[in-house]
């Protein structure tokens, strides 16, 4: 079967998934709040962290490959990669609802699971404080428990406050580079409006490079004028990771401060990358790891 065929197949089987589910507008969305959150399918680690947060994890009835934690968590059935979904894996546990962060995909399985007779509330994601804040309440109001999610807001405001608080005070502040993946020497990179570079930013450090969104592969001269003082990756980073001496040993790093330094710092990428409850957390131990025990208390 060709490659074009293949795709018609394919698209012949979502049009007819389309067709046999109800296209209707279902009660419950337009306020952002499921009529009956009793079968919850959670796309997005976050998402998945705030519901467990909020002590209403028994609603849920499937999660996503990027819900790693808490560790009870991987013991609901997994629907696939947030951003690879098929309409297929979603419904096939059965959910009353599905509660996705902004950003999954693909366009074509988001568009069946937003016109099917299941439910569908997107939650917004932004990299930054607030951003966090609307997660939980917006986590909150679909699931029918809006003071709940104020009271978690309210504590996790407070843990996030504290983490920038110890950072306000730098003067020189680190210029960081993070590395999504590197293959075959080809370093790609986070540039603005990404989660990296809102870790970087609430961490008192400054990306390393910039004009550009997103992620992008980076010419030799491009990390050479990035100037990183420091390298910051992902501890897994998939079928593309690569070792400490493999980055340290590219011709372009080599000769950045964070080359010469062998300036590298690994976080886990769900902890450092989520933007859920434990992102204070993750905000002061990417502070220390930048700039020392100095800033721990």
């Amino acid at each position: 079967m060709t490659v074009l065929s293949r795709f018609a197949v394919r698209a012949a089987m979502l049009l007819g998934m389309a067709a046999f589910i109800s296209f209707s507008a279902q009660a419950g969305e337009a306020d952002g709040s499921f009529d009956d959150p009793s079968r919850i399918a959670a796309i997005g680690g976050s998402i998945t962290e705030i519901v467990f947060a909020l002590g209403e994890q028994d609603r849920l009835v499937a999660r996503d490959s990027t819900s790693v934690f808490p560790p009870e968590a991987m013991e609901l059935p997994d629907v696939g990669y947030m951003r690879q979904l098929s309409p297929e894996g979603v419904l096939s546990v059965n959910p009353g609802g599905i509660l996705a962060l902004e950003g999954s995909g693909p366009k074509e399985t988001i568009d069946v699971l937003k016109k099917a007779s299941v439910p569908y509330i997107e939650v917004p994601e932004t990299f930054d404080h607030e951003g966090i804040l609307t997660k939980i309440r917006a986590v909150g109001k679909a699931l029918g428990v809006d003071g709940k999610a104020e009271a978690l807001v309210a504590d996790v405001d407070a843990k996030l406050g504290q983490a920038e608080a110890r950072t306000a005070s730098v003067k020189e502040r680190k210029r960081v580079l993070f590395i999504l993946s590197m293959q075959g020497g080809k370093v790609m990179a986070s540039g603005a409006d990404t989660a990296a570079n809102g870790i970087i930013t609430l961490a008192g450090a400054v990306n390393a490079v910039e004009g550009y969104s997103g992620y992008k592969q980076l010419t030799e001269e491009a990390i050479v004028e990035a100037r990183p003082d420091v390298i910051l990756m992902m501890s897994r980073a998939g079928d593309h990771a690569a070792a400490d001496g493999e980055i340290l040993a590219h011709p372009a790093i080599a000769s950045t401060p964070a080359g010469q330094a062998g300036k590298i710092v690994r976080m886990d990428g769900a902890y450092m990358l989520g933007f859920g409850p434990r992102t204070a957390d993750a905000i002061h131990d990417v502070s220390v790891a930048l700039y020392g025990d100095a800033l721990a208390d």
